[in-house]
C-alpha cells in the first residue's frame, strides 16, 4: 500500500506531471473563454447602457459574477503556478515536494479572499451567503468557474442577440412607417379623418415605445429554448413586432386603394353613369310595357314598376364632390358601395320589365304555335278543312284582339291543335283535354 496523507494516497511523479499538463490545457481553455467574454459586444454594450427592469438586475448579478469568475481565474492561476514551480526544484520530487502537489493539486489548499462588492450579487458554491474567503479544491474551483461563466454567459449572449436582431428590424419598420405616412397625407388619410390615419398613429406610438423597451430591458423579449442548457439558447420575442408589422401592412393595403381610386376614379364614375343610366332607361321600357300590357292583354296581373332610384344618384353626385376635393379616403368605400348598389339596380330593372312583358312574351309564343300548325296543316293539303279553318279564325280573333285573354286564347289555340291531330289520324293527349298537347313545328 502506498503512502497516503491528508488527501489520501500520496501522487507519484508522473501522477503529478498528467495532473499539471491536464490543469495546464484547462488553465488556457479557461483564460481564452474569460477574454472572449470580456471582449463580447454584448457585454460592452451591457456595460454602457441604462438598463431597467429583468435586465439591469440580472445584469448586476451577472457583473458580479464576472469579477468573481477573475478573482477564481487569479486564484487558480496562483495555485498552478505554485506547483509548477514546486515541481521544477529539481528533476526527482521528493518525498516532501510530492505531499506538498498532493495537497495543493487535490486538497482544498486554495484560498479565494472574496470583497463584498465581488460577492454581494453573486451564488455562492453551497448557496448560502458570500463569506470574506472561501477554500476550495481546483477540480472545485474549475466546476465553479464553469457554472458562473455559463450563467453569465447566457445573459450576455441573450441581450446582444435581442439587440441585434429588434431594434434594426424596428428602424426598418418605423422608416416604412415615416413614407407611408407621408402617402397616406396626400390622399388625404389623417388622423381623425380617417381610421387608417388613427391606424398610423398608433403604430407610430407603439414603435417608439417598443424601441425604447428594447434597448434598455433586452431580456424582456427573449424566450429561452424549453429544456436547452446552452448559453444563449432561445430566441428574440418579436411578437409586438410582428403584430405592428401586420397592422402596417393593412394600412398600407388601404392606401394602395385609394391611389388606385386616385388613379381611376373618373372612369369608375363614368362607368356608374352609364349603368345606372341603362337601369333608368331599363325602368322606362318596362313601365311603357306596363300601360302595353294593361292595354292589350285581360284578366292579368301586371307588376307595378318602381321609379328610378334617387338615393344612388345623390350618392354618385356626392362621390363626384369627393373627387373634385380630392377627399379620396371617402370617394374609395363609396365607389366600391355605389358599384355593387349600381349593379343590383340593373339587375331589378331589367328583372321588372322581364315580369312586366311576360304576358305580352306568351301571347307571342301562342301566335307563334299557331301559325306554326297552320302551315303545317297547308303543307298537309288539309288548309281548306272548314271546321278546322273556323277554329284557326276563333283563335286568331282572340290573340290578334286587344284586350286579349290569355287564358280563352290558350284554350282556342289548344282545340286548334286538337283538331289538326284528329284530322291526321293521329290524335294526342292535348293538356286540359286528358293528355299531352302535340307542339310540334312545321316540320313535324
Amino acid at each position: 500500500m502506498g503512502d497516503t496523507g491528508p488527501t489520501g494516497p500520496v501522487m507519484d511523479r508522473d501522477e503529478v506531471d498528467r495532473a499539471l499538463a491536464r490543469l495546464g490545457a484547462e488553465h488556457e481553455a479557461i483564460e481564452t473563454s474569460l477574454l472572449a467574454l470580456q471582449d463580447h459586444a454584448g457585454r460592452r454594450l451591457l456595460e454602457g447602457a441604462e438598463l431597467t427592469g429583468v435586465t439591469a438586475e440580472r445584469w448586476s448579478a451577472a457583473e458580479a459574477s464576472i469579477t468573481l469568475l477573475w478573482t477564481y481565474f487569479d486564484a487558480y492561476t496562483g495555485a498552478l503556478r505554485t506547483a509548477r514551480e514546486i515541481r521544477s526544484r529539481r528533476r526527482w520530487s521528493s518525498r516532501e515536494d510530492l505531499v506538498e502537489l498532493t495537497e495543493l493539486l487535490r486538497g482544498e489548499a486554495v484560498t479565494v479572499a472574496g470583497s463584498a462588492a465581488a460577492t454581494a450579487n453573486a451564488p455562492t458554491l453551497n448557496g448560502g451567503p458570500g463569506r470574506l474567503s472561501e477554500r476550495y479544491s481546483l477540480v472545485t474551483l474549475v466546476e465553479r468557474m464553469n457554472q458562473l461563466y455559463a450563467t453569465s454567459l447566457d445573459m450576455v449572449v441573450a441581450a446582444d442577440a435581442v439587440w441585434s436582431a429588434l431594434p434594426a428590424r424596428i428602424d426598418l419598420l418605423a422608416a416604412e412607417l415615416g413614407r407611408t405616412r407621408k402617402l397616406a397625407h396626400s390622399v388625404g388619410v389623417r388622423p381623425g379623418e380617417h381610421p387608417a390615419g388613427d391606424d398610423l398613429e398608433r403604430i407610430t406610438r407603439t414603435l417608439t415605445r417598443l424601441r425604447e423597451q428594447v434597448v434598455c430591458d433586452p431580456l424582456a423579449f427573449w424566450t429561452p429554448a424549453q429544456g436547452s442548457s446552452a448559453p444563449g439558447g432561445g430566441r428574440p420575442d418579436t411578437t409586438v413586432y410582428d403584430r405592428e408589422a401586420r397592422a402596417l401592412e393593412e394600412v398600407r393595403r388601404e392606401i394602395d386603394a385609394v391611389l388606385a381610386v386616385r388613379q381611376d376614379a373618373e372612369q369608375r364614375i363614368v362607368r356608374l353613369r352609364d349603368v345606372l343610366s341603362r337601369a333608368d332607361r331599363t325602368l322606362a321600357e318596362a313601365r311603357t310595357a306596363r300601360g302595353e300590357v294593361l292595354a292589350k292583354i285581360a284578366a292579368t296581373e301586371v307588376p307595378v314598376v318602381g321609379g328610378p332610384p334617387i338615393v344612388l344618384q345623390e350618392q354618385l353626385a356626392a362621390a363626384a364632390e369627393y373627387r373634385r376635393h380630392a377627399q379620396w379616403h371617402r370617394l374609395s368605400p363609396l365607389l366600391e358601395s355605389l358599384e355593387e348598389k349600381a349593379e343590383d339596380e340593373l339587375l331589378r330593372a331589367r328583372e321588372s320589365l322581364t315580369a312586366v312583358t311576360a304576358p305580352l312574351a306568351v301571347r307571342a309564343e301562342l301566335r307563334g304555335r299557331l301559325d306554326a300548325y297552320k302551315a303545317k296543316m297547308a303543307r298537309l293539303g288539309h288548309a281548306e278543312d272548314p271546321e278546322l279553318a273556323e277554329k284557326y279564325e276563333k283563335a286568331r280573333r282572340m290573340l290578334w284582339s286587344a284586350p286579349c285573354d290569355l287564358r280563352v286564347a290558350e284554350q282556342a289555340v289548344l282545340r286548334y291543335q286538337h283538331a289538326a291531330a284528329e284530322l291526321l289520324g293521329t290524335a294526342r293527349h292535348v293538356p286540359g283535354q286528358g293528355g299531352p298537347v302535340d307542339r310540334t313545328g312545321p316540320g313535324a
